[in-house]
């Protein structure tokens, strides 16, 4: 069974970082791209940061140049550094899988996602 499991979240002042790390267990093909999504109290559920399944990324325009996402293939493990953190960046932190090669930040095109990790900037 394909299961990923987020750490790292944590309570923060404004300004400081915190790297999150998602591990994908149980899937043995190579080919899935995956994402971050967040979503804050009262908001819907919105995409971070994004990979290919090879290493193209994309960020949504709000954490362009303080967000970094990068993937270990061979550790099945995701990763978010985030730096400078704001108040805006709380929220419960998602990853998510997709069976194909692109990423996107529909979280519909995600077939299996993590429990959360939560993250509060003070």
């Amino acid at each position: 069974q394909v299961q990923l499991v987020e750490s790292g979240g944590g309570s923060v002042q404004a300004g400081g970082s915190l790297r999150l790390s998602c591990k994908v267990s149980g899937y043995t093909y190579r080919t899935y791209s995956l994402a971050w999504f967040r979503q804050a109290p009262g908001k819907a559920r919105e995409g971070v940061a994004a990979i290919d399944s090879d290493g193209p990324v994309t960020y949504d325009d709000s954490v362009k140049g303080r967000f970094t996402i990068s993937r270990d293939n061979a550790k099945q493990t995701l990763y978010l550094q985030m730096d400078n953190l704001k108040p805006e960046d709380t929220g419960m932190y998602y990853c998510a899988a997709r069976w194909q090669y692109f990423c996107t930040f529909t979280k519909d095109d995600y077939t299996r996602w993590g429990q959360g990790t939560q993250v509060t900037v003070s």
